[in-house]
C-alpha cells in the first residue's frame, strides 16, 4: 500500500510540476515591478509554507512519541523534519536570489530572514544530533526537545511581519494575502497548483524516509542483539 502511495504521489507531483512549469515560464506575463524574477516565488512561497508547517507536524509526532513511547512516531518526526528542512532551505536560497535581483543585495538582516536562517540552523543541528546519539530512546527524547525550540522559532518566522513591521525587507515585496496587497488571480492560481505539486512531492519523500528509518532501526536492533550475544559468550 505504501509503495502504491509513493508511486501515486510521485506521479501526481511530476505531472503537476510539468504542467506548472509550462504555465509559469510560458503562459504567464511578467510582473510589473519584478519583471521575470517574480517566477521564483512559485517555489519560494510554497517552500516556506511546507517547511514551516512541516516543522510543526514533526513536533506533533515527537510529542506523540513522548506519550506513546513508540519509535515509529520518532521515525515519522525525523522524516518530516528532514524533508521540511529541505523545503525551508529552498525558501531561503530562492529568497536570496530574488533579493539580489530586486534589492541589489544577497542578504538583509530583517526579522523574518534572520529567523528563517536560525530556524534552518536549529534543524540542521537536529539532524546532526540524531547522527551523534546511538541509543534510540535517548535520541528520540533529545530530538523532541530540539524540535520544540525549532518550531517555536518557526512560529516567530511566520508572525515576524506582524510583530516587527518596521524591521522587514529593504524594498517593496509583492504581498500574498497579508493585507498589504494581492496577487493578480492570473498569477495567483498557478501558485496554489505548484504548492499542491510540491506537497505531493514532500509526501512521497516523507514516506520513503520513514521506510529508510524503519530499516535502519531494524539493522540497529540486529546489531545490538548480535553485540549482546557476543558479549555473553
Amino acid at each position: 500500500m505504501r509503495n502504491r502511495l509513493v508511486v501515486l504521489f510521485t506521479t501526481a507531483a511530476a505531472a503537476l510540476l510539468v504542467w506548472n512549469l509550462h504555465t509559469i515560464f510560458l503562459g504567464l506575463p511578467d510582473e510589473t515591478r519584478q519583471d521575470m524574477i517574480f517566477r521564483i516565488m512559485y517555489f519560494h512561497i510554497p517552500g516556506g509554507i511546507l517547511g514551516l508547517t512541516g516543522f510543526g507536524v514533526g513536533l506533533a509526532c515527537s510529542i506523540v512519541y513522548l506519550v506513546k513511547k513508540d519509535l515509529w512516531w520518532d521515525s515519522l518526526a525525523a522524516s518530516i523534519t528532514e524533508v521540511s528542512l529541505a523545503f525551508a532551505l529552498t525558501n531561503l536560497v530562492t529568497g536570496s536570489i530574488w533579493g539580489r535581483q530586486q534589492w541589489g543585495v544577497w542578504w538583509a538582516w530583517d526579522a523574518r530572514l534572520t529567523g528563517m536562517l536560525i530556524c534552518c540552523i536549529v534543524f540542521v543541528g537536529y539532524l546532526m544530533l540524531r547522527r551523534a546519539v546511538e541509543e534510540p530512546s535517548q535520541r528520540a527524547r533529545l530530538s523532541a526537545v530540539v524540535s520544540i525550540f525549532g518550531t517555536v522559532n518557526a512560529w516567530f518566522v511566520y508572525k515576524a511581519i506582524e510583530w516587527f513591521p518596521r524591521l522587514q525587507h529593504p524594498g517593496p515585496v509583492l504581498t500574498f494575502r497579508t493585507g498589504g496587497g494581492r496577487m493578480d488571480p492570473i498569477l495567483e492560481h498557478p501558485l496554489g497548483w505548484n504548492a499542491l505539486a510540491l506537497f505531493f512531492l514532500a509526501a512521497a519523500l516523507v514516506m520513503i524516509r520513514v521506510r529508510q528509518e524503519e530499516i535502519a532501526r531494524q539493522i540497529d536492533l540486529l546489531r545490538r542483539t548480535a553485540h549482546s550475544s557476543l558479549k555473553g559468550i
